[in-house]
């Protein structure tokens, strides 16, 4: 299927470390925040810079550290960065694993987003954090200047990952987390391997089902795709080329998404393929602001 995606010239993309002294380093925070009564202690990464700001939210079993690179990229340059580990990954701290949720961790980067001051930004959401993502821009509407979905959740076909908490469920969540790192690092496709070695450092086996069940039962009953094409902001869905057959990809052209599919990856193109997700990011966030300058 012909889609909108354009290949760019990665070559242009030329590393700027050490930064230049037009841009402040990234630098790491610890905010404590309390969402519905869970105490948190999250670990943010950010950037200030004069350009409005790209904000992302990591998938399951990620971290801020996905998105780290971006600093190092001249497209990116003066363009301020906020990333921070979800509630049960990476060094965020939280007080009641038990309690969280989709709609839990739309709610914290809500907290997040008031904490610093946030109000209009670039939002990208990678799988879990596309979900997200997704909860946050429909909830505050005025807030994204685009959106940037990286394989998101929109239709049960999504659910590869969270739907094995019902197809092998185990009583003890430390027995289903390793068992769900051996079915990860063989499953077929790009970068599972690399995602499956750091999964017992980057979640909590505590946080699984929780999140799991809540992204399945949104995939299956939660109108996701028609509110992602509701959404009035620029939108960009990116997926890798093992993903060229997703059912609703026709559909989110015809509704005016713009598709990126990035070549030689799959559900995680940030391991497969970073240059050329980050050359479709900037692309992506640079038409968007044009778009808004221009009406």
């Amino acid at each position: 299927m012909q889609t909108l995606s354009e290949r760019g010239d990665t070559s242009r993309w030329q590393r700027t470390w050490p930064e230049t002294a037009a841009d402040a380093p990234l630098r790491k925070d610890v905010i404590g925040l309390e969402v519905e009564g869970v105490r948190l202690r999250i670990s943010a990464m950010l950037r200030e810079g004069a350009r409005p700001p790209l904000v992302f939210l990591h998938g399951f079993g990620s971290t801020k550290e996905d998105i780290a690179d971006v600093a190092g990229y001249r497209q990116f340059d003066g363009r301020g960065i906020l990333a921070f580990d979800a509630p049960g990954c990476g060094e965020t701290q939280c007080s009641d694993l038990s309690r969280l949720s989709v709609p839990f961790l739309r709610r914290t980067a809500d907290a997040v987003l008031r904490h610093y001051g946030i109000d209009r930004f670039h939002l990208v959401g990678h799988s879990m954090g596309g979900l997200t993502a997704l909860l946050l821009a429909s909830g505050r509407p005025s807030s994204p200047l685009s959106f940037a979905n990286i394989k998101g959740n929109l239709a049960p076909e999504d659910c590869f990952l969270s739907r094995q908490i019902l197809d092998h469920p185990a009583d003890d969540p430390t027995a289903f987390l390793e068992a769900f790192i051996e079915r990860t690092w063989h499953a077929p496709g790009f970068s599972h391997p690399l995602y499956a070695s750091a999964l017992r450092h980057k979640v909590r086996a505590e946080a699984i089902a929780p999140i799991f069940r809540s992204m399945v039962a949104l995939s299956d009953s939660g109108g996701l795709l028609e509110s992602f094409v509701a959404l009035a902001c620029p939108k960009m869905f990116v997926f890798g080329e093992e993903y060229r057959q997703l059912s609703y990809l026709g559909t989110l052209m015809r509704k005016g998404v713009q598709l990126a599919e990035i070549e030689r990856a799959g559900h995680f193109p940030m391991y497969a393929n970073p240059p050329a997700l980050w050359t479709r990011l900037a692309s992506f966030i640079d038409r968007s602001e044009m778009e808004i300058a221009h009406d």
